[in-house]
């Protein structure tokens, strides 16, 4: 029998991920991750010299371009031969300018980037300029579901994509198309192959999640419901057995209606943990910004999830520097921060994006205050997660372990999102304890005893 001396090619190409931005991009690498395994290709990590790097990228930030084209550099750098292929939200936005950064073979926008294996087979290491296969993302229209597995001890369960709303300041409309959703069937279906693989918690993401099967419409009252929203797919993930937890990603305020609040206090499952952005606390600024709601609307919310909850835990998204923002309107932001009842902030500094309206207004803010503001919201944040720390210590909750980054302890999350750490007991990973919250450490962290 002939045998083939060219024993090299049975040994299957490395893969390498790098993911930028939300926890979509996380859920959406992972899926892809798990296609290359599918087809038969190793995958490593960046550092172990891959033969193909893929960057998942993000548009939120202007940050994004630096980093991209940093992530490019560190991949080559550990394998100069490698492809390297960037795909996500910047890929979408600015293929152009990606395909341009030296070592760069591959750029895939929203729609391809699920196809990126017959790419990959049909790309051979050029020194041409980057193949760009960036479509119009108005052929960004099938839904594809992705969600994490196995790699961490949580999955990300992606119910919606896209988004039908219009905030001034936001390209993502134009990066990942318009709002559509999974079937719940489907939706049912994943979680219960989750829930088979032994991961205890479902985080459901979407980019605009609330409005899955266009709840905006209905709740709005422009349409008739027909058909399901995101409080009907939730109550039937609730039934599916083998998951144990269930947490919503970020909601709008619009859409995060009472009846949501009121079924995720009632259930044994989805945990008192919401994500509801602001973005401004001034009125004038949500107006520009185009939001949905008003400061009034807002604060009502945060009052019916504690009337319910008083245990809950709510983080907020804010934007500082939003052009037209004065001292006093982002002091308003400020008390109006420091006078609810929530848990954390994400702070982003306002950024320009091309092809925005809020990038042609007047009275853009200097970069040096953006960032000022910034910081101040950032410490207010550490107090506020101190203070609901607080509240907590001496109560028995559920934890979830995981690993962490030092080697002889592991951190978990309650129910209600207090990350705590303990010393390292590996049997212990990825399963859900009872544990007593003793006190605040000086990483921030909470200890427990058992």
């Amino acid at each position: 029998m002939h045998h083939n001396t060219n024993h090299y090619m049975s040994t299957p190409l490395n893969v390498a991920f790098h993911t930028l931005g939300c926890k979509l991009n996380f859920s959406e690498t992972s899926s892809i991750r798990r296609m290359f395994e599918d087809h038969g290709y190793g995958t490593c990590k960046i550092e172990e010299g891959a033969d193909i790097y893929i960057i998942n990228t993000c548009s939120v930030t202007d940050f994004a371009d630096k980093k991209c084209r940093y992530e490019v550099r560190r991949a080559l750098k550990y394998s100069p031969n490698a492809r390297v292929v960037v795909i996500g939200c910047y890929a979408q936005l600015k293929p152009r300018e990606i395909s341009e950064i030296p070592g760069v073979d591959l750029v895939l926008g929203a729609a391809e980037k699920f196809n990126i294996i017959k790419y990959i087979d049909g790309l051979s290491k050029t020194t041409d300029k980057g193949m760009v296969m960036a479509g119009e993302v108005s052929e960004a229209n099938s839904f594809i579901d992705a969600f994490s597995f196995g790699d961490r001890t949580r999955s990300f369960l992606k119910v919606q994509d896209g988004c039908n709303y219009k905030c001034t300041f936001c390209t993502i409309p134009q990066a990942r198309g318009a709002s559509r959703s999974d079937t719940i069937e489907n939706a049912l279906m994943n979680a219960k192959k989750i829930g088979a693989s032994g991961v205890k918690e479902i985080v459901l993401t979407g980019v605009n999640l609330g409005d899955f099967g266009n709840g905006t419409e209905v709740i709005e009252g422009t349409k008739p419901k027909k058909e399901a929203m995101f409080i009907d797919l939730i109550r039937e993930l609730d039934q599916v057995e083998g998951v144990e937890r269930y947490r919503i990603s970020s909601i709008e305020p619009n859409l995060l209606t009472d009846e949501i609040i009121e079924f995720v206090s009632q259930s044994n499952k989805f945990l008192p943990h919401f994500h509801v952005p602001l973005q401004s606390g001034s009125d004038k600024i949500l107006k520009a910004m185009q939001r949905r709601y008003l400061t009034p609307l807002y604060t009502l919310r945060v009052a019916s999830i504690k009337k319910y909850m008083p245990h809950a835990c709510i983080g907020v998204d804010v934007i500082v520097g939003f052009p037209g923002e004065t001292e006093e309107d982002f002091k308003e932001t400020f008390n109006f921060l420091k006078d609810l009842d929530i848990s954390y902030l994400h702070v982003f500094t306002y950024s320009e994006r091309v092809n925005t309206p809020a990038a042609e207004m007047g009275e853009p803010v200097p970069m040096n205050i953006r960032r000022e503001r910034n910081e101040m919201l950032r410490i207010l944040s550490e107090k506020k997660k101190r203070a609901f720390y607080e509240q907590h210590l001496g109560l028995t909750k559920q934890v979830l372990w995981e690993p962490s980054k030092q080697e002889d302890t592991m951190n978990g999350f309650t129910d209600n999102y207090v990350k705590v750490q303990a010393p390292l007991k590996s049997y212990q990973l990825g399963k859900v304890q009872q544990v007593t919250l003793r006190e605040i450490e000086e990483n921030s962290l909470v200890s427990i005893s058992i």
